[in-house]
């Protein structure tokens, strides 16, 4: 037991020493009876317990226990007097001291040291626990860098100083590009060791003039406040990429590594910590968009542009069931009649607050929610009963037109979601024409010749949308079981303007009918395309020459004349 004597007493001292030894106490022992004395023996040793006379000729209990709280240590303090009164000594416990004990008494000296001992030891023990989990909730294990509630905190601390000066600060949102591509070809401890090293780069770009966090898996941010201007905001984006040009070696391997950065700058992008933080994030997935291993600023349109995307990706997952989704339908005419043989459906939204909008602003959104599969069903649904409505009144075989996504494609409930929705609505399976993109259909162009394969053994017919587009492959054209080819309307849009369109049609036309595929085009607004296209015999067309999309009782007019008698 280390203890420290606080005695102006050498008898006292030595008595005291001798008790503590004849309990059985090991003992490493200093006595001191002064200011002095006792200020060098707490800053040269640590000490288990401070043992203390209250009245000296040159110092005192009081005094003692307020140079020890001073000192910031925590180590029991006895006051072991034979002339301090009692309201001293209570005073003394209010301030600190932790037992008194009259001098002499070491019947109870010695266990108020033991209980101290132990009280102290509990102490130390729950500080040790609190620190843990301070440093487990706070910093990142992997790297030792603050986690981003430390982050947060640190950069509002700064932001609440600086909030009347507005000077400038930036907030920077760094990505590791492709990372996973290392975790999964490599393995996680290898993944780990590289996170490790880039957090130390970043520490070394940082040094003393921001602050750094670890705030995802291969995601970190800066902060750094007091930036002089826009070119210094830049330069510290510059140092950080070049940084990065250097590899990283583990083991016996080489990663170059690159990273997408975004900037926004304090008060003008966000007056406090979450906002600068969600905005400067906005920022780096652009930059990511952008081909990756470059840094963009936020600007005011990302924040409305993620705004908006949340506002629909909540209020698509209610639209359906609220009626807003309806079908317009574009109609197809065959060239050879000139007369209405089908329609293609298409998906509108009637948003509360937006307004009317088209597939391309939610249709995507609900590929990446799987929101697709029940919006989808119910396209399907609607289109099939409103084409059995128009045979019901003398319109067969006209035929309808469905758009299938490729989180659709994907799923093997299509088959049973197209076949129980031609079951409910009686529609002949021929009359059925699913479209596929082209990109769609090369995704997996394997597993689309299988899924296709059995939506086509079912009696319905499939078309590739937008071709032209997605750079198929001749070889798995020849494998799919399709029956169209739509011609894209961009390269439909230029017939007569460019030779290159009208070439690019030419040769679709061509390899359609090699493949005894049929051909639509898309997109014909004008007679000099429809001429063109009736001459390099394209077999039907669609577009605003016709018809724009419209609600099924604007389009009855247009197709009425095309009623046919009823198969046998």
């Amino acid at each position: 037991m280390r203890v420290l004597n606080v005695e102006d007493s050498e008898d006292d001292a030595h008595l005291l020493r001798s008790e503590l030894a004849s309990a059985g106490i090991d003992l490493n022992y200093r006595r001191v009876d002064s200011f002095a004395g006792m200020q060098a023996a707490l800053q040269e040793s640590d000490w288990d317990v401070v043992i203390s006379d209250h009245s000296m000729p040159s110092f005192s209990s009081l005094e003692a226990l307020e140079l020890l709280k001073q000192s910031g240590k925590d180590i029991p303090f006895i006051i072991f007097s034979g002339n301090i009164g009692e309201e001293v000594a209570v005073s003394a416990m209010h301030n600190g001291a932790h037992d008194y004990v009259y001098k002499g008494n070491f019947a109870r000296l010695i266990p108020s040291i033991k209980r101290e001992l132990k009280n102290a030891a509990d102490r130390r023990a729950k500080k040790q626990a609190e620190a843990h989990v301070y440093q487990l909730a706070y910093y990142d294990e992997l790297t030792g860098l603050p986690k981003r509630n430390l982050f947060c905190e640190k950069v509002g601390d700064v932001l609440s100083e600086r909030a009347d000066s507005r000077a400038a600060a930036a907030m920077y949102f760094i990505d590791m590009d492709r990372f996973m591509r290392i975790n999964n070809t490599y393995g996680y401890a290898t993944g780990d060791a590289l996170i490790r090293q880039v957090a130390q780069r970043l520490k070394e770009c940082v040094g003393e003039t921001g602050v750094l966090a670890r705030v995802g898996g291969d995601k970190f941010a800066v902060f750094r406040g007091g930036v002089a201007n826009s070119r210094e905001i830049q330069t510290f984006a510059d140092h950080v990429m070049e940084s990065f040009g250097a590899p990283f070696a583990i083991e016996n391997l080489e990663f170059y590594v690159t990273l997408s950065v975004g900037i926004c700058v304090y008060p003008d992008d966000g007056e406090d910590v979450s906002t600068l933080l969600v905005n400067a994030e906005s920022a780096m997935y652009l930059a990511k968009k952008l081909w990756r291993n470059n840094y963009q600023y936020y600007v005011k349109a990302l924040g409305e542009a993620s705004s908006r995307r949340l506002a629909l990706e909540t209020s698509l997952r209610r639209a359906v069931e609220r009626g807003e989704l309806f079908l317009q339908y574009q109609p197809v005419v065959d060239l050879k009649t000139g007369k209405f043989t089908g329609a293609e459906a298409l998906v509108r939204w009637n948003h509360p607050e937006f307004g009317l909008l088209g597939p391309d602003n939610f249709i995507p959104l609900a590929d990446e929610t799987g929101l697709i599969i029940e919006i989808g069903e119910w396209v399907l649904h609607q289109a099939c009963m409103q084409a059995k409505s128009w045979h019901d009144m003398g319109l067969y075989p006209m035929t309808i037109a469905v758009n299938v996504s490729a989180v659709q494609l994907g799923q093997t409930q299509l088959l049973n979601q197209v076949a129980d929705v031609l079951s409910k609505t009686g529609l002949d399976p021929a009359c059925l024409e699913l479209e596929i993109t082209e990109s769609v259909v090369m995704r997996d162009a394997e597993a689309s010749i299988k899924m296709l394969g059995a939506l086509k053994d079912m009696g319905i017919k499939i078309s590739v949308d937008d071709f032209g587009t997605g750079y198929s492959s001749l070889s798995y054209l020849k494998q799919l079981p399709i029956d169209i080819l739509k011609i894209d309307q961009s390269f439909t849009r230029d017939i007569g303007s460019d030779a290159d369109s009208s070439s690019i049609v030419t040769a679709i036309v061509a390899l359609a009918k090699s493949l005894n595929l049929s051909v639509l085009a898309e997109g014909v607004e004008s007679i000099e395309q429809l001429g063109f296209l009736r001459k390099e015999k394209c077999d039907r067309v669609q577009g605003y020459y016709y018809s724009r999309p419209v609600n099924p009782d604007a389009l009855l007019p247009l197709i009425m004349p095309m009623r046919a008698a009823e198969p046998a």
